[in-house]
C-alpha cells in the first residue's frame, strides 16, 4: 500500500499548447479508493495514464509511497492497470491469465499457483479457473482482469472505466462488489470514470476535473451539498442540479420566475459587497415541492420512477420559458399538462459571473 502524490504535473500533448492536465496537485492517501470523474476531455484518463508511466508529465512530478516516479519506467512503478477492455489473452485460460504477469516475473509456478488460488477465492472464480475467457459473462471477464491485478500485491491499482462494457444491471452489482472488495483489500486505489453516480456511491474521496484542470476533491457528500462553483454544481448529482441566471439588485436579493429565492445570511451579505449584477442560483430537484403557492407552472414530462417521480415545469422568468426539474414522491397524481406552483424547501446556491461560489 502507499500515498499518491501529484505535485503541479502537467500532460500537453505535441502539437497544442493546451494541457490535457494542467498543474494537478492531488494527494491520495495510503489505502484510499479516489474516483477521477468528469466529462469526455477532462483529462481524467490522461491523469491516471500519467501516474501509471504512459504518458510522459511535461512539468512537475508524481510520486508513490515518497518515491518521485516522474520518470521511472511503467514495470518499476509497483502498479497494477486495469482497462475497459480487460485485455485478456483469449487462449490462456483464467488461471494463466491471472498468472501471466508473475510467470513473466519468473516467479516460481507453486507460489504462482498459489497466489492465483488465493485471488480467484477472493473473486470468487475457483470454479472458473480452467475456462478460456470466451465462456465467460462480461462480469466474470472483469473479475479475472481484477484477479490479474491482484495476484501481483501492487502499491496501487489504477482503474480506466473498467465497469463501462458492462450492462446496466451488472454494472450497479460489480461497482458494490469492486468498493467491497478495495475495502477488504486495502490498496490504495485511483478510478476513472465519467459517470458521476458510480463516482458518488464508489470514492472514499471524488476528484472532479474539467478541461485538465482539477475543480474540487472531497467526500461525495461535501460535493453534493457544497460545490465550489458552478461547473461542479451542474455536474455532480442525477437529475442535474436547476441552474437558472437571475439578476441581484442593491439589496442582494433574488427572484426566480417573480418568486424570492431564500438566501442564507451569508450569501445576501456576500451579494450586498459584490453588488448588483448577474449571477446563477442553483436549486436541487429535491429542494424544490409543489404547494398552494410559489412560481407558477406548466407541467411537461413526468418521470416515474416507482419510489419517485421528477416533474418537468416549464416557468416564465425574466420574459421567457425554462424548466425546472421538481422531485415528487413515486405515486404522485400529477400529469403532463397540469398548472402547478413550485416552492423552495431546502438549500439554494449562488454562483458569481465567473462561475465561483458566492458566500460560505
Amino acid at each position: 500500500m502507499a500515498e499518491v502524490r501529484y505535485e503541479a504535473a502537467s500532460r500537453i500533448y505535441p502539437g497544442t499548447d493546451i494541457a490535457a492536465v494542467d498543474s494537478l496537485d492531488l494527494e491520495i492517501e495510503d489505502g484510499e479508493l479516489l474516483v477521477l470523474v468528469g466529462p469526455s476531455g477532462s483529462g481524467k484518463s490522461t491523469a491516471l495514464r500519467m501516474l501509471a508511466g504512459l504518458e510522459h508529465v511535461n512539468e512537475g512530478s508524481i510520486y508513490i509511497d515518497g518515491d518521485d516516479v516522474t520518470l521511472t519506467p511503467p514495470q518499476d512503478r509497483d502498479i497494477a492497470m486495469v482497462f475497459q477492455n480487460y485485455a485478456l489473452y483469449p487462449s490462456m485460460t483464467v488461471a494463466e491469465n491471472m498468472g501471466f504477469a508473475l510467470k513473466q516475473a519468473k516467479v516460481p509456478k507453486a507460489q504462482r499457483m498459489e497466489q492465483v488460488r488465493e485471488a480467484a477465492r477472493i473473486l470468487d472464480l475457483e470454479e472458473y479457473l480452467d475456462r478460456k475467457p470466451k465462456n465467460l459473462s462480461g462480469g466474470q471477464r472483469q473479475r479475472v482482469a481484477m484477479g490479474r491485478a491482484i495476484v501481483r500485491h501492487p502499491k496501487v491499482f489504477l482503474m480506466d472505466e473498467p465497469l463501462s462494457n458492462l450492462d446496466a444491471k451488472l454494472r450497479v452489482q460489480t461497482r458494490t462488489e469492486l468498493a467491497d472488495l478495495q475495502a477488504r483489500l486495502g490498496v490504495t486505489t485511483v478510478y476513472v470514470t465519467h459517470d458521476q453516480v458510480e463516482a458518488m456511491t464508489m470514492g472514499h474521496r471524488v476528484a472532479v476535473l474539467n478541461f485538465g484542470v482539477l475543480q474540487q476533491v472531497d467526500r461525495p457528500s461535501v460535493l453534493y451539498s457544497h460545490p465550489v462553483n458552478r461547473f461542479v454544481a451542474g455536474f455532480i448529482g442525477s437529475p442535474a442540479m436547476n441552474l437558472l441566471d437571475a439578476d441581484a439588485g442593491e439589496d442582494g436579493a433574488l427572484t426566480l420566475g417573480g418568486v424570492a429565492v431564500p438566501l442564507e445570511p451569508d450569501v445576501t451579505a456576500d451579494l450586498r459587497e459584490r453588488g448588483p449584477g448577474r449571477y446563477t442560483v442553483g436549486v436541487r430537484p429535491e429542494h424544490l415541492q409543489l404547494g398552494a403557492d410559489g412560481i407558477a407552472g406548466e407541467v411537461t414530462v413526468v418521470e416515474e420512477l416507482g419510489s419517485e417521480a421528477f416533474l418537468h415545469v416549464a416557468i416564465q422568468h425574466e420574459g421567457e420559458s425554462t424548466v425546472l426539474v421538481v422531485r415528487d414522491h413515486g405515486e404522485t397524481s400529477t400529469k403532463r399538462g397540469d398548472t402547478v406552483h413550485v416552492g423552495f424547501d431546502g438549500p439554494t446556491h449562488v454562483f458569481a459571473p465567473d462561475g465561483g461560489r458566492v458566500g460560505g
